[in-house]
């Protein structure tokens, strides 16, 4: 099993950062693929960022040159650094890890609890 600690969500004023981060622990071989994904209220889960274990990048069109996601693969940890929030990138988000708990090459998704951002003056 494989737990997921999510922590770095808050409210802040348009045009103001944060920082999320997400600690993965447990029955950990290695780790795929880490990411980020959020929720606005009546919308569907999108992508935010993703990051491949040879350190390739993915955004969302939206993020793009205001995010930043990284990982410290000795603390198994996904970091995003939000810079110049908009009201729009409101939501929860969620982090997803995708794991082996063994030298076999079955892969697990697992989610955080979300982290709620709240974007307002």
């Amino acid at each position: 099993q494989v737990q997921l600690v999510e922590s770095g969500g808050g409210l802040v004023q348009p045009g103001g950062s944060l920082r999320l981060s997400c600690a993965a622990s447990g029955s950990i071989f290695s780790i795929n693929v880490m990411g980020w994904y959020r929720r606005a209220p009546g919308k569907q889960r999108e992508l935010v960022a993703a990051i491949m274990s040879g350190s390739n990048t993915n955004y969302a069109d939206s993020v793009k040159g205001r995010f930043t996601i990284s990982r410290d693969n000795a603390k198994n940890t996904v970091y995003l650094q939000m810079n110049s929030l908009k009201p729009e990138d409101t939501a929860a988000y969620y982090c997803n890890v995708r794991v082996r708990t063994s030298p076999s090459r079955v892969e697990y998704t697992y989610w955080g609890q979300g982290t709620q951002v709240t974007v307002s003056s």
